[in-house]
């Protein structure tokens, strides 16, 4: 691979953990609430469903434990530089302040594997860290919340918020959340780095969905696309399956309003 495409791979790299670290600080600490015919049904403001979220996660990241799961890593590049495809395999033992990786298979582009995609192992073990997940952390220290709308396609309703760092914290995002009415969890998220992690990179776009694994939310999957200055486009993506939540306690949920968000 030529030197520049070589830089680029690496600066890639860190366009990809803006997001992977606030998916590690999120993904442990998302849970299930109480069901959703037992809410009483008023409107929150937007301060009072960041205020619930917050307080749940508090919650939820010491009932999470440990969990198990699989990984599947992939990155391609199609553009000026030619065609470059790498995957890698992974199994993953995690609970909120340490993830232990096992590379279960690889095959493509063994540059992109050791200097991309097993640099970004290294990166989420480091941002499992106390002090990585607070400067990281989906909170009103982090970040300013507004008002965007209401998702009513699902079964819970699904609050829409705007999102904008407060910091020049490179690991930080803006765009949209979406929050679940019942569980105060995250499902989805659209956004772009808060600010360009190289001059190399046009553009990133970042979609995230998690998934509810008995009573936990967990990433499903990642997609970061980003388009490249001099040509091409680099698309990373990581799926993720086989859950086993293997330990975890109860959880004291208060009842929990649904529905419209009144003015902030």
């Amino acid at each position: 691979m030529p030197s520049i495409t070589r830089r680029i791979a690496v600066q890639l790299l860190v366009c990809a953990a803006v997001y992977l670290s606030n998916a590690a600080a999120c993904a442990a600490q998302q849970s299930a609430g109480e069901p959703s015919g037992t809410a009483a049904k008023e409107s929150l403001t937007v301060d009072q469903v960041v205020s619930r979220m917050e307080q749940r996660n508090q919650e939820r990241a010491a009932a999470l434990r440990t969990y198990e799961g699989t990984r599947t890593y992939r990155m391609q590049y199609r553009g000026f530089f030619g065609s470059h495809d790498a995957e890698i395999v992974v199994a993953v033992k995690a609970s909120p302040s340490e993830k232990e990786f096992t590379v279960e298979s690889q095959s493509g582009s063994k540059f992109i594997i050791d200097h991309v995609l097993k640099k970004l192992l290294d990166g989420e073990k480091e941002a499992t860290d106390d002090q990585g997940r607070s400067r990281t952390a989906l909170t009103s220290r982090n970040y300013s919340f507004t008002r965007a709308g209401l998702d009513d396609s699902t079964d819970d309703p699904q609050y829409i918020l705007n999102v904008v760092p407060k910091t020049d914290e490179k690991y930080l995002y803006r765009g949209r959340v979406w929050v679940d009415s019942n569980d105060f969890a995250v499902t989805r998220i659209e956004a772009e780095p808060a600010r360009s992690p190289s001059m190399w990179i046009k553009k990133a776009e970042i979609k995230h969905k998690y998934e509810k694994v008995g009573d936990f939310w967990l990433p499903e999957e990642n997609r970061t696309d980003s388009l490249i200055r001099l040509g091409g486009r680099a698309l990373l993506s990581i799926d993720y399956r086989d859950y086993k939540i293997t330990e975890a306690t109860s959880l004291s949920v208060s009842s929990n309003p649904v529905v419209g968000i009144a003015g902030h």
